[in-house]
C-alpha cells in the first residue's frame, strides 16, 4: 500500500488502534470487534512474539483492513510484517539505516521523531509521515505545532498519552491526520476476551471523532 492510500484511510478514520497481542488466537475476534465498532484498522505492535502471526490472521480473515506493524525497530521485523501481510510499519524512534532498508525493499515505515533534529532527518530521507512519540510526555500539540512551522511538509501521527480526553485538541491540528490510541484496545479487556466492550468503547471513539471532524451521526 502506498503512502497516499495510508494517509486517505488513517485521516479518515481519526484513530489507529494500537494493540499488543498476547495470543494469535485473538486477532481474528478482535479485529471483527474493530470493524463492527466502525474502525478498521489497527496497529499490532512488535511487543509480542505473536505479532507477525497476529497480523498474518487479521490479513486473511479481513483483507480490506489497514493494518500496520508497529515497534518495529529491526530489519528482520521488518520483512516479518511484511510477509504477515502489514500494510505499513512503524518504529518508535527513527533510525537511518532501518530506513533506508525498507525503502529499497519498497516497504512504507513511518518512524518516531521528537525534535527538530529528528524531523530533518526525515525530510531528508524523503518522508512525509512522521510518528510523534511519546506525545505526551514530549509537549503533545504545541510541540507538533512548533515542529510544523519549519517542517510544514510533514504530517503526524501523535501516539502516547492520547485518550478520548485530549483527542480532540490532536486532531483540531492541521498537520496531524490521525492518533494512536489505546484506551479502546487495553490489553487486560483482549486477555479477558471482552469483545463486545471493546466493540462499544470502539464506537463511542469513532463517534467522537465523527463529532470532532463535523460528520453528521
Amino acid at each position: 500500500m502506498n503512502i497516499n492510500k495510508i494517509k486517505e484511510t488513517t485521516l479518515k478514520c481519526g484513530i489507529l488502534p494500537v494493540i499488543k497481542i498476547n495470543q494469535s488466537k485473538d486477532a481474528i475476534p478482535l479485529a471483527k470487534a474493530l470493524i463492527a465498532g466502525g474502525l478498521p484498522a489497527a496497529e499490532i505492535t512488535f511487543r509480542t512474539t505473536c505479532a507477525s502471526e497476529a497480523i498474518a490472521n487479521i490479513k486473511k480473515a479481513y483483507p480490506d483492513m489497514l493494518v500496520a506493524a508497529g515497534t518495529v525497530i529491526t530489519n528482520e521485523q521488518a520483512d516479518q510484517a511484511i510477509q504477515a501481510g502489514a500494510d505499513f510499519l512503524i518504529s518508535p524512534g527513527i533510525n537511518e539505516s532501518l530506513i533506508k532498508y525498507c525503502q529499497a525493499k519498497d516497504y512504507v515505515i513511518i518512524p518516531g521523531v521528537t525534535s527538530a533534529s529528528e524531523a530533518q532527518l526525515a525530510c531528508t530521507l524523503g518522508l512525509e509521515v512522521v510518528k510523534f512519540f511519546p506525545a505526551a510526555t514530549s509537549g503533545g500539540v504545541k510541540a507538533i505545532q512548533a515542529l510544523s512551522a519549519p517542517f510544514s511538509q510533514l504530517e503526524f501521527m501523535p501516539t502516547g498519552g492520547i485518550n478520548e480526553k485530549n483527542l480532540e485538541e490532536y486532531l483540531s491540528c492541521s498537520n496531524i491526520i490521525c492518533c494512536g490510541g489505546s484506551w479502546m484496545v487495553k490489553e487486560n479487556l483482549i486477555n479477558e476476551k471482552n469483545f463486545s466492550q471493546i466493540t462499544a468503547l470502539v464506537k463511542e471513539a469513532t463517534n467522537l471523532v465523527k463529532k470532532i471532524k463535523g460528520v453528521k451521526l
